[in-house]
């Protein structure tokens, strides 16, 4: 059977290179999050952005985390597939903005390359506040607005730009989906520094870095108490 490629977030293929370097990437950021927490079977723990995508290196946290019995996924798209493939797991549709759990029911959540698409930066920060108010700590990813490969739209440098040119630039070839910030609003680590402080929460940063430049920021919060 074939899998479902059906959501408009997945990046370019590349004949295989880009799933390739997409697992590389999000395995190494899952292994840090194991060695730093080293959770047992016994924590909740909330994954915030699955997606209807199938395809191999989709929904990682899921295939890679040991215990899918202690794990509810959360997302806008139809991702029911994942309590089939992965028994013990609850899915629930839901906006990662406005979370139906009461505040600290999750020993820790997981948000991996998902801030960028919610929009602007007033509903970026609300998903932040909303993951911390629901778990105890969490570990936030978004690809650095700042490497020189933007990985959903495959532009060198020109992401650089302000914003509404590089929107302009996207939708002049073609690339109208991500052309709306809505879709894509590209995050420094400056603006998530920003963010996080505002909300008076404690982190750390852990970037995954290749061809020795920061490509995915990484953020180990903590709630203040």
């Amino acid at each position: 059977m074939a899998l479902r490629r059906d959501s408009s977030y997945i990046a370019p293929r590349l004949g295989g290179f880009g799933p390739w370097l997409a697992w590389k990437v999000r395995a190494s950021i899952f292994k840090q999050l194991m060695e730093e927490y080293d959770p047992p079977h016994s924590w909740k723990v909330l994954d915030v952005g699955v997606t209807s995508d199938q395809t191999p290196d989709s929904n990682f946290f899921e295939r890679l985390y040991p215990f899918p019995a202690s794990v509810t996924a959360v997302g806008l798209e139809d991702a029911s597939h994942l309590e089939r493939d992965f028994p013990g797991l609850t899915f629930i549709k839901a906006d990662g903005r406005s979370l139906p759990f009461p505040d600290r029911c999750f020993k820790l959540a997981f948000c991996s390359a998902v801030i960028e698409h919610v929009g602007s930066q007033a509903q970026q920060l609300q998903l932040i506040a909303e993951l911390a108010r629901v778990a105890e700590s969490t570990v936030l990813t978004t690809p650095n607005r700042y490497f020189p490969l933007e990985f959903h739209t495959l532009t060198p440098f020109l992401h650089w730009l302000p914003p509404r040119l590089f929107r302009r630039f996207l939708r002049l070839t073609g690339q109208h989906f991500f052309a709306e910030e809505a879709n894509l609003n590209l995050l420094s680590e400056r603006d998530v520094d920003r963010m996080l402080d505002s909300l008076g929460l404690r982190y750390q940063k852990k970037p995954y870095y290749l061809m020795g430049m920061k490509s995915n920021l990484v953020y180990h919060l903590s709630s203040s108490t």
